[in-house]
Formats: C-alpha cells, structure tokens, sequence
C-alpha cells in the first residue's frame, strides 16, 4: 500500500489508523523561512474535530499537534516537517462485531480482501479520522500561501444538506435551526443525509496548472474526490453546460460558467468547485450503538478546504518552474 502521499513540489504523507495510537502527516517541500502562525493550525484541527455539537460525532478528541520537527524559532527550515496526532478516546470494543461482519456501505470488506490483514478498529485508514493528516498539511499550505499569495483566499460553505437549501451564509444561514433539528431526529432514527458543498478559491494567482495530465481542474477536482464519501465535483457551469449551446456558453462575458480555469490553467477569476457527499454509510444499529456523523459534510469543509490549499500551494511552487525568468 504505497498511494499514501499527496503533491509533486509541495507534498504531504499521511500515517496512522484511526484507533491506532497516533495520526500524522510528513510534509515534504515547503521553503525555508515560512512563519509558522499556531492559529492557522489550531483553528483547522477544531473545526474538522468530532465531539462539538449535536449533530457531530460524539468521540471527544483533543486533536493537539505535535511538531517533531521542520520548525524552529517560529520559522519552517526547509526540511521535513512532521506533525503527530495521538489518538485518546477510541473506544475499539464498538467494533468487534465488524472483525468478521462487514458494515453495509463501508469500506470493511473490499479493504480486507485487498490487503488480508487489516485494522479493523474504527475502519483502520479508511476512518474519516485519516482526514486529520489532510487538514494539518492544508493549514502549513495556508501559511505559505499567505506569504507567497497574500490575496488568495478559500474557503468551503455548505449549500444543500439533504433537501434543505442553504444560501451565502452556510452554517450561519436563518435556516441552519431547522437543519439541525432534521439531523438530531436522523441521529435518533439511525438514518443519515448527504449534501453539497462549494469550494470558494477567491483572487487566485493566474497561470496555475500545467498541461497535460496536472491541469489544475484535473488536480483539485482528483483531490475533492480522494475525500471519503465524496461522490461528484463539479467545475463552474459543470455538468449544467452539457445540455447548452456554444452561443449560450461562450458568447459575453460571463466567465463563471468556466468556474476560473480554462485549458487546464486558472484565469485569476474565483475558482467555484461543487462538492457532492452521499449519505453517511453508519445508518440502524451502527449508527445508535457507535459514535458517527448523521452527515459527514460538515466536519469534512475544513478538509476540502485543505485540499484545496495544498494543490494551490503544489501549483504556485510549481509555477515557478515554467520560465527561466521567474
């Protein structure tokens, strides 16, 4: 099993089981030099961690950092940078009963078949807890990205959960009450929902992406799809444009149907990526007797979110390549 790392210049490596006794991430590429800023990291970490609010999961993990190394005087060294996580409320006897019987939607069985031997405890690497390797990479991106392209922003807003639609303001919109009731009484009944969520890359740099195979759509839409329970991305006018006219589409000035890339490079317009999440695969007696999400889109913003900052960051460094002049 060797498809553990992320990125071509910036470049992330993520380790542990979620009930193992550690998560982390190595995080290979990033210049010397980069002021470290501990709010970016630890504000990420709270906002993907289970165990806040009604609607989350109920396992109660601190999520604290651990710099092995890479940081010193409050400044990257150019060197690889490792980050751990260690695991403290797992609680391994929910799971005995999928040691020999596979959860229905999960990932239990075809992992076993494919590897034999496997952690079966909280779903091994396949756990959502895997996506703390993810978030911890993302946030040292968001660092560097702050220096390198101070204008840039991203930033991930839940629009549908289920049927209910959510409108600019995401979780803070005067709908987000009803939300919440329609997912404490799925918790209750052992159901779940999906959703959608679009990605926001606000005042990108122009000229990201390399042709052929590492167009930036190629890349970020690839990245939002490794993402457990992730099912679709679409790309600005997205899959709405197969059933237009080239006249509709490409006469005027209306640059948003091409979501702010075109021949696989950005044009400096916002970038809009929408995100589709199937329901969360613990539903019946799993979902009662365990501790689980009843919708897994609104820990996973943060992490789209890092996915995100960590192709932009892989693509600004790789950019640089492109002319001798640069």
């Amino acid at each position: 099993m060797s498809a553990n790392s992320f990125g071509e210049v910036f470049q992330i490596t993520s380790f542990g089981e979620s009930h193992g006794r550690a998560m982390g991430v190595i995080i290979e590429g990033c210049p010397a030099g980069v002021t470290f800023d501990a709010k970016i990291l630890e504000q990420a970490l709270a906002r993907r961690r289970p165990g806040h609010g009604p609607v989350t999961s109920a396992r109660n993990e601190a999520d604290e950092p651990e710099i092995l190394s890479g940081v010193f005087d409050g400044k990257t060294l150019g060197t690889p940078i490792a980050v751990m996580v260690r695991n403290q409320d797992a609680r391994s006897q929910d799971y005995d009963k999928i040691k020999n019987e596979a959860r229905r939607g999960h990932a239990d069985d075809v992992w076993r078949d494919k590897f034999t031997h496997v952690d079966h405890r909280g779903g091994g690497r396949s756990s959502g807890r895997e996506t703390l390797a993810r978030v911890i990479g993302g946030a040292f991106a968001e660092m560097m990205l702050r220096e390198l392209a101070p204008e840039l922003s991203v930033r991930a807003i839940p629009r549908k959960v289920g049927e209910m639609q959510l409108g600019e303001e995401g979780i803070s919109d005067p709908n987000w009450q009803k939300v919440e009731l329609m997912l404490a009484k799925l918790r209750e009944n052992g159901d779940s929902v999906g959703g959608i969520a679009e990605v926001r890359i606000a005042r990108p740099p122009r000229g990201l992406g390399q042709p052929v195979f590492h167009k930036l759509k190629a890349d970020l839409t690839a990245a939002m799809m490794s993402i457990g329970a992730v099912t679709g991305v679409e790309l600005g006018g997205g899959f709405t444009l197969a059933e237009q006219r080239g006249l509709q589409v490409h006469v005027g000035h209306n640059e948003s149907v091409y979501g702010g890339v075109r021949g696989g490079i950005s044009t400096g317009e916002v970038i809009q990526l929408r995100v589709a999440f199937k329901p969360t695969s613990s539903i019946l007696d799993v979902a009662k007797r365990g501790r689980h999400d009843p919708c897994i889109l609104l820990r996973a913003l943060p992490v789209l979110e890092a996915m995100a900052y960590l192709v932009l960051a892989d693509h600004i460094l790789w950019r640089r390549l492109d002319e001798v002049s640069r």
